[in-house]
């Protein structure tokens, strides 16, 4: 099997078809991974936006970033804790031990009268 025609125009013609189709290939390849790569990047973008947080804008409220949301987590959760151990006789914890000797010292002045 001959690798030309013997027509110099045909085969001219079938070198550069071929030269076209390779690198037509090679451009949709590289237009491939060019998407991959900016989808990758938009979403790592993406993330280190959620990290930070975003500062407002006309129109746009900002949003914290999680070290800030972090933070607010945490004070909340100290106000929680604060409530949870009787301390300074006005948490939630202090008013059910008052309420729980009150109903003690009742039950016990119904069981004496009776």
């Amino acid at each position: 099997m001959s690798d030309s025609t013997g027509v110099l125009v045909v085969d001219t013609v079938v070198v550069w078809a071929a030269a076209t189709a390779a690198i037509t290939a090679g451009l949709a390849l590289l237009w491939a991974m060019v998407r991959g790569i900016r989808r990758i990047v938009a979403r790592v973008d993406e993330i280190v936006d959620d990290w930070q947080g975003i500062p407002g804008r006309p129109g746009v409220e900002g949003r914290p970033g999680v070290m800030e949301r972090l933070s607010g987590i945490e004070q909340r959760l100290s106000g929680v804790e604060h409530e949870l151990h009787p301390n300074s006789g006005h948490s939630l914890r202090d008013a059910i031990d008052r309420v729980d000797r009150r109903t003690g010292q009742l039950a016990d002045d119904q069981e004496q009268t009776e």
